[in-house]
């Protein structure tokens, strides 16, 4: 039971060596509370279908942690994460990177309020706010919008619309991370124009394996190059009748 118990610790130390990322003990010890936490708060609101400690530790931390990797996330960086729900992948960069400044904004106040548990709970508050704010008008808030080095997003929505929702919140030269699923590099092509409008540009589309599996995983990395317009982003039943 002892070494049962230890399993997601191991595979999350294992997870983030393979992606070149050391965390202490002490950070171990925060990310088994996090699991701790998120699955007695899951029992009265629904935050994930992950359930299992181990799975926990792979498809939500070390997939997470898979931004670190890919994506340059500066020293003391402004990092919103949009649509963050129960964290992901927005508190585990901050338990990983205690440097960053850290902005989880959702939609559902359900999930605001569990983010602020959290960061209390885990001793990371200092850095660490929560909004409660949907990705489309978040964008047009005042100390919100071209505030942050880099945002990120683990959202099944398309490119486009992902692009219309965050790239007005980054500065000019700070870059916008979509974290994707596997055969995701061809939305990068197909949200080329709607980018270009909202002023970014895609630089990098790495495909890539999450650590010890064949779950495929792509980031889109895309820098914004100049001031998105105005107009952007449109209300939200304009975004969802037509697309950019």
């Amino acid at each position: 039971m002892e070494n049962e118990a230890q399993r997601p610790r191991q595979i999350l130390a294992e997870g983030a060596a393979a992606l070149g990322i050391t965390l202490s003990d002490a950070q171990l010890d925060t990310f088994s509370l996090y699991t701790k936490i998120l699955i007695g708060y899951n029992e009265k609101v629904n935050l994930t279908a992950i359930t299992d400690p181990a799975e926990i530790a792979l498809k939500h931390y070390v997939d997470s942690l898979c931004l670190l990797k890919y994506a340059g996330v500066p020293q003391g960086a402004a990092v919103a994460d949009v649509g963050s729900g129960a964290g992901f992948p927005g508190a585990v960069l901050k338990i990983a990177r205690s440097d960053i400044r850290l902005t989880c904004i959702d939609g559902l106040n359900k999930r605001v309020v569990f983010l602020d548990t959290l960061s209390a709970g885990l001793g990371i508050s200092e850095g660490f706010s929560s909004i409660h704010q949907r990705g489309e008008e978040a964008g047009r808030v005042p100390g919100l919008r071209g505030c942050f080095d880099v945002v990120t997003a683990r959202a099944v929505a398309r490119l486009d619309t992902l692009a219309e929702y965050c790239l007005p919140l980054v500065k000019t030269g700070g870059i916008f991370c979509a974290m994707k699923g596997p055969d995701s590099a061809e939305e990068a092509g197909e949200a080329k124009r709607a980018i270009g409008m909202l002023g970014g540009k895609v630089i990098k589309c790495e495909s890539y394996l999450l650590p010890g599996t064949d779950m495929g995983r792509t980031l889109i990395i895309i820098k914004k190059i100049r001031d998105t317009p105005s107009k952007y982003p449109r209300p939200t039943a304009q975004i969802k009748k037509h697309s950019l």
